[in-house]
């Protein structure tokens, strides 16, 4: 099994925390999704048997026309061999998602929907420039139950400076009354080039406080833990066995296929990305090339990257996988290093080996690293 991600790189207006690879010149759509077609050709033999998963992410994929994605989604069928139990997530704004669109969305076949939600709190939506208000916030789940979707998601931001503890509170309340399957929230970072880190560079905005956010993810997995929701990755939650497939197959290192610019590949031996830029990406998918970069993946790679991706879910390591995949040198290292951890009682011993303890998880990344194998 594989999967196969999209990514839509157009947004209406730019967030400003924003650093995924897009544009607002939205004139340029019908020349993605031309180019889009071509590269699904291209990359056809990129993957060997049936594919699981199926993800418009962006960017913003609620922004294409409904002749738009079934011509890409008619292309992908046409093209791969799907699962007939393919989980199929479209990303959409709240904005975009009126009742009409949910309605062509499942009976295209879409039948997973994650949501920007963000916040339902205005001035937060203000601080971030998003495109939504909050009655559009409402409307788009209302409108995704009304259609007929039952698999929903929606992304929470946390940490920002004008978001009170009481504030989330609700938040994640309205949330969990509206029933849906799966939340996601995410810390807000700041990252280079985005106009987040300009301001913050400029003393126009505060540096993020990691105090407040510390205090913040705690309140989120109270909260969620006490619903009987599942913490099964550090940003994502979800009611028993409604866990995001596709996601989940990323962290389990199963391979994929990305297509449109910036869109990353991996299949277990290298990880290729498209060129992050739609005017270079036009040009060369004309020539029938796909323009990428690639990076093979040797032994010391990919166990820092298992070792980063393992800790961040609820499972945990295997000591097992570790010896088997990378070698007993790794799986000694890895032994001496949890000894350390499970004195501070930040790491816990499960069946198969190690998983974080709860007050651990919001430092899951540096711990994490202190894993790593450096290479000589």
């Amino acid at each position: 099994m594989s999967g196969i991600y999209i990514h839509i790189p157009f947004c209406k207006k730019a967030c400003h925390y924003c650093n995924f690879h897009f544009s607002t010149q939205t004139k340029y759509i019908n020349e993605f999704t031309e180019a889009l077609l071509i590269e699904i050709d291209l990359q056809q033999k990129y993957l060997g048997g049936k594919i699981e998963t199926l993800y418009f992410g962006g960017g913003t994929p609620s922004i294409l026309s409904k002749e738009a994605l079934q011509s890409i989604f008619s292309k992908i069928k046409d093209s791969f061999d799907l699962s007939q139990d393919l989980e199929f997530t479209l990303e959409a704004n709240p904005d975009d998602l009126t009742a009409t669109q949910a309605q062509d969305w499942l009976e295209m076949g879409v039948n997973r929907l994650s949501i920007g939600i963000q916040s339902f709190q205005p001035h937060s939506l203000a601080w971030m420039n998003r495109a939504h208000n909050i009655q559009q916030a409402h409307s788009a789940i209302v409108n995704a139950k009304t259609a007929g979707f039952s698999n929903i998601s929606a992304d929470l931001i946390y940490g920002t400076p004008h978001l009170s503890d009481q504030d989330l509170a609700e938040d994640l309340q309205i949330l969990l009354n509206y029933n849906i399957l799966h939340i996601s929230c995410y810390a807000l970072t700041v990252e280079e080039k985005t106009a987040l880190y300009t301001m913050i560079q400029k003393k126009t905005l505060q540096q993020v406080d990691t105090i407040q956010q510390a205090r913040q993810f705690e309140l989120i997995v109270q909260t969620l833990n006490n619903a009987g929701w599942e913490h099964y990755e550090i940003s994502n939650f979800s009611k028993p066995n409604c866990r995001s497939k596709h996601n989940s197959n990323y962290w389990n290192g199963i391979p994929y296929l990305g297509l449109g610019p910036a869109a990353h590949s991996y299949n277990i031996h290298s990880r290729q990305w498209n060129v992050a830029n739609n005017q270079l990406y036009f040009q060369s998918i004309k020539k029938n090339t796909v323009p990428f970069e690639i990076e093979t993946l040797d032994t010391t790679t990919r166990f820092n990257e298992y070792m980063m991706i393992s800790l961040r879910q609820m499972e945990g390591f295997s000591l097992d996988k570790i010896k088997s995949q990378f070698g007993e040198k790794y799986e000694a290292h890895v032994k001496i290093i949890a000894s350390t951890f499970e004195l501070k009682k930040q790491i816990q011993k499960t069946v198969l080996g190690y998983c974080l303890t709860k007050k651990a998880k919001f430092f899951a990344d540096g711990i994490a690293s202190d894993f790593f194998w450096i290479k000589e």
